[in-house]
């Protein structure tokens, strides 16, 4: 079984746990990281002999265009990630929209790639956004991987099919849900980011585990660069919920990744996807 590993490259001060703190004005005065992270992810994954999707914000694109055809270079698929990590549900569909296009454009510019997958900030495609997949699917994207089928306090929709789903009828899109694990009757995040990196290893070897066999479907696993950075910039203002949220263990998250990668099967997203038959 062949799992999804993906990437969401944005920069340190770009999460939207400081979003309240730092002001988008200031992103271009602050200290950015995401060229050195990115090539140290690329390191990462040339050791393990893996492939992965790198979402990445246009933003971030335009500014490391190297970064951007080394990924393509490493054989790695890139794809977008928004234009500067605003959230789907904060915008209209013709604000969405121009955001799609104004990342792609960068995107593809950078990493002279066509970029045909889709991931939003914050896994922000929920209940609040119906016309998101279709303008997806209009504007020319195979797929999705927007949408967190759990409750939780920054994004979520629980109602949403666990495993890939066709969501605009009669058009080929599809979703690629983040992966979830069943304990009981409750379904718990599992997909990576702060879960991975702040829980024990165990539990995402369990859930993996649990998603590949129980359910025989590829788990969809993301993580970002700034999360192998313990180096990097702290924010002094910010709340110390985000702050426990975003700094903890960032010294082990190297080590965790390099124990994931060796112990499961890996590939790209858009490959990965070619091989599901959707709910």
């Amino acid at each position: 079984m062949r799992n999804a590993l993906s990437v969401d490259v944005e920069d340190w001060f770009q999460v939207g746990a400081f979003e309240k703190v730092i002001d988008k004005a200031d992103w271009p005065r602050l200290q950015s990281r995401v060229a050195r992270n990115t090539d140290a992810v690329l390191d990462l994954f040339a050791r393990a002999k893996v492939k992965a999707t790198f979402f990445t914000l246009g933003w971030v694109a335009e500014r490391c265009p190297e970064q951007m055809r080394r990924i393509v270079a490493d054989g790695h698929e890139i794809a977008s990630h928004g234009w500067d990590h605003d959230r789907v549900f904060t915008m209209t569909a013709e604000q969405f929209r121009a955001d799609l296009r104004r990342a792609r454009t960068a995107i593809e510019d950078a990493a002279g790639q066509a970029v045909t997958g889709y991931r939003a900030p914050s896994f922000s495609i929920d209940a609040r956004t119906p016309w998101a997949h279709l303008i997806l699917a209009e504007e020319g994207y195979a797929y999705s991987s927007s949408v967190a089928p759990v409750r939780h306090d920054h994004y979520g929709w629980p109602e949403s099919p666990r495993f890939v789903w066709k969501p605009v009828p009669g058009s080929a899109i599809v979703e690629l849900p983040v992966t979830t694990a069943k304990l009981g009757s409750r379904t718990l995040a599992a997909g990576g980011g702060g879960f991975f990196r702040l829980l024990p290893y165990r539990f995402s070897h369990w859930a993996i585990r649990q998603v590949n066999i129980d359910a025989e479907r590829p788990a969809v696993f993301y993580f970002h660069p700034w999360e192998i950075d313990p180096a990097q910039p702290r924010v002094a203002d910010a709340p110390l919920r985000s702050k426990l949220r975003h700094y903890s263990r960032l010294s082990a998250m190297e080590r965790k990744l390099e124990r994931l990668l060796g112990d499961f099967a890996w590939d790209r997203v858009d490959h990965v996807v070619a091989g599901q038959v959707p709910a």
